[in-house]
């Protein structure tokens, strides 16, 4: 039986939650989470995710440290971060490629165009856990 890949959605704001998990719901179990530390929480019960997508600006922790937090756990886990900042985040490219963030995507984004990174994403994931089984 088929098992779809699991696709983690973070933002504090309900809207873009929403708008996500319709976006990917009938290609991925979705796991929504309103904020980082709830994200982790889950992250403890739901295990490894194939994709992340996480936003920057939220309380508590920003969208590249709770990417960061995540990587020692879930290696192969793909790291996309949605960002309105633009023109500041690419001050941040150390930070970015620290927190293994495959890739950034300003806000508002285009749909099919976030559409063809997460399946690019997906098929990166799934050719590391084939290579990590063969090994």
């Amino acid at each position: 039986m088929y098992e779809k890949p699991k696709l983690m959605v973070v933002d504090d704001e309900p809207e873009n939650l929403d708008l996500l998990y319709r976006t990917f719901r009938r290609q991925f179990q979705i796991f929504k989470a309103d904020g980082p530390i709830g994200a982790l929480e889950m992250l403890d019960r739901e295990g490894e995710m194939a994709v992340i997508i996480s936003d920057q600006l939220m309380p508590q922790m920003n969208g590249i440290e709770f990417l960061s937090s995540t990587i020692e756990r879930f290696p192969d886990t793909i790291r996309i971060l949605l960002s309105g900042l633009g023109e500041e985040m690419d001050g941040l490219a150390d930070k970015k490629k620290k927190a293994k963030i495959f890739k950034l995507i300003t806000k508002p984004c285009n749909i099919d165009e976030l559409k063809a990174v997460v399946q690019e994403a997906v098929e990166i994931y799934q050719a590391a856990k084939l290579k990590n089984d063969v090994s």
